[in-house]
């Protein structure tokens, strides 16, 4: 995992000289190296079939590089191909998350907290209302996703359902990633500039590599029944909601 991390922040690093500089050779690539490096880090701390948990957040990490592949395009066909694959990277958390614990119970975890992202995605949505034409549906579905899944690791920090330091690390990432997208919202339907780059890529990155680090608590000895290792509660799909691969 050290490898997958190193290798990410370093590509990273590059992404934001090419973005800087213009060079877009040295874009695709760092991004394409970086986004990979995220996804070999998540395999790394939980190799398939630890738990659904690790399934789920997998499954997020991976459409979160799909997506990433998409935005290179630069066009608007490119930006709403990207745009579906991250919704459907926070669904896939979502549900990993609802392994820890029960949906219902992640507003009331998060406590007063959850005030913040609600406000700030509201804020948000009504700065960019005028400007998003029609992908008005689309952006409200992702930003209301997006918030929920931030209130949803908060929740689950709170109420400890991982340990720590890992939930901490999934709390962290779901904010990084939420930070990281109002960069992408402001390039794309406000202010273009490098600015957005600058803080936006490392936030996004550093987010992501914060998400597959929280798996490190689903791999573990055999002999091991806790939560997240295969057997424990918080690792069987809830009958009423949906899992993400096959038993």
């Amino acid at each position: 995992m050290t490898a997958a991390t190193v290798t990410c922040a370093a590509a990273c690093a590059l992404l934001v000289l090419a973005e800087w500089r213009g060079v877009h050779r040295l874009r695709v690539a760092a991004k394409l190296a970086a986004s990979a490096a995220f996804v070999v880090a998540g395999i790394q701390a939980a190799p398939l079939g630890t738990s659904w948990f690790a399934r789920c957040m997998l499954a997020g990490l991976a459409l979160g590089a799909l997506g990433d592949a998409a935005l290179l395009g630069g066009s608007w066909r490119s930006f709403k191909a990207g745009l579906f694959a991250f919704l459907l990277g926070h669904v896939a958390y979502l549900a990993g998350i609802a392994q820890l614990e029960h949906p219902a119970r992640w507003l009331f975890d998060a406590g007063l907290i959850s005030a913040l992202p609600i406000g700030v995605g509201l804020g948000v949505l009504g700065a960019l209302w005028p400007r998003l034409g029609p992908l008005r549906l689309a952006v409200t579905a992702y930003m209301a996703v997006i918030t929920v899944m931030v209130v949803a690791a908060i929740g689950v920090a709170r109420a400890g359902a991982l340990p720590a330091p890992q939930r901490y690390w999934l709390a962290w990432g779901a904010v990084l990633f939420f930070l990281s997208d109002l960069a992408v919202a402001r390039d794309r339907f406000l202010w273009r500039g490098f600015a957005n780059k600058l803080w936006g890529l490392p936030a996004y990155y550093a987010a992501q590599l914060l998400i597959a680090w929280s798996l490190t608590s689903s791999s573990c000895r055999a002999d091991d029944a806790g939560p997240c290792c295969g057997r424990g509660p918080a690792c069987e799909p809830p009958p009423s909601w949906p899992s993400c691969g096959d038993p």
